[in-house]
């Protein structure tokens, strides 16, 4: 069963991810524009949009762990997945640079005095370097740099996951839910301890 969906998984090629994961944003928009978002299009817009992205890291993050223990690979998909969630981090971003804030001097002020803004911002930034090297050609000039580069998935989607804990008003279970997949998932990724010697 599992060397079907492997073979089944290597004839599929990337490029229709891609489609099928950015068909939501002009959904998105159009309900936005109609109402269907409820009585805060922009705000549920931003919400949406993040969801997405953190969900599109934590199935970046499942790659390894399924290739490793279930047997499942599908490396070949985790770059798409990392650029997917890149493009809605950055809506997400940008939705909330334009259409909710929209004023320069405020958004600054956003970013210091809000603690889950400058969490999300941190873990903005950490995309930053990986989406610019997300490359063939950045994996050949870094070598083995860019993998410890790459690390920094880690770090962008646990403080992901804190800026969504941190976002929403009251005990919500959503959020802590998401957050404990990333921690077992980052658990799954550790490396296995040597088994102690025999004496």
């Amino acid at each position: 069963m599992i060397d079907r969906v492997n073979g089944l998984a290597g004839k599929v090629p990337t490029w229709p991810l891609y489609i099928l994961y950015l068909l939501p944003v002009p959904w998105l928009l159009y309900l936005a524009q109609t109402g269907g978002l409820g009585v805060e299009p922009i705000k549920e817009l931003e919400h949406e949009l993040g969801e997405i992205a953190l969900q599109l890291l934590i199935i970046g993050l499942a790659v390894t762990p399924l290739r490793r223990y279930v047997g499942v690979n599908l490396i070949k998909f985790r770059r798409a997945f990392g650029l997917l969630a890149f493009a809605y981090v950055s809506l997400h971003l940008l939705v909330w640079l334009v259409l909710d804030v929209g004023i320069p001097s405020q958004i600054w002020a956003d970013i210091i005095k809000r603690p889950y803004i400058t969490i999300g911002m941190a873990g903005f930034l950490c995309l930053l370097p990986l989406a610019a090297t997300s490359n063939n050609f950045s994996i050949r000039k870094l070598g083995p740099k860019w993998r410890k580069l790459h690390r920094l998935t880690y770090l962008a989607v646990i403080l992901g996951g804190v800026h969504y804990i941190w976002l929403v008003k009251g005990f919500q279970i959503e959020p802590l839910v998401y957050m404990a997949v990333i921690l077992g998932l980052l658990a799954l990724r550790l490396p296995k301890r040597r088994k102690a010697r025999a004496v």
